[in-house]
């Protein structure tokens, strides 16, 4: 069982960060599951949750309002299925305006078959897509 039920992070701009994480992982099967708009939560939030599936959110992005995110950025991985997702994910975050943080490959002082691939997001967000499978 996972130890993590959910993670959050804020983006300067929340139509952008929107349509970043909609095309970088909709390769890997995760797409946005559920929206909480201000008129929701009294105009102090809004954000997006993206799951699979299951249609759990279990990554949300939230609006910073303009500002950029407090302290430093975050990293965290996302899980592939395969290297070609690896690849895929890739591609995908590039295409959207990410920026190359660690082309895929193989991480081999973590373990033989550890696999990913690393993009810095808009707001300087170390994201990962990652399988453990051996090609």
């Amino acid at each position: 069982m996972s130890i993590v039920d959910h993670f959050g992070v804020t983006v300067t701009d929340f139509e952008k960060g929107l349509a970043f994480y909609e095309k970088a992982l909709a390769p890997l099967g995760i797409k946005v599951v559920m929206k909480i708009g201000k008129e929701l939560t009294g105009g102090q939030y809004e954000g997006a949750g993206f799951g699979n599936e299951k249609g759990k959110p279990d990554f949300w992005i939230g609006a910073g309002g303009g500002k950029k995110p407090a302290g430093n950025a975050c990293h965290f991985a996302f899980v592939a299925a395969s290297r070609a997702e690896v690849d895929a994910f890739y591609k995908a975050a590039l295409d959207a305006g990410g920026k190359d943080n660690g082309p895929p490959g193989v991480r081999a002082h973590y373990h033989p078959a550890y696999y990913g691939a690393f993009v810095l997001d808009l707001d300087g967000h170390n994201i990962e897509a990652v399988t453990h499978k051996p090609e």
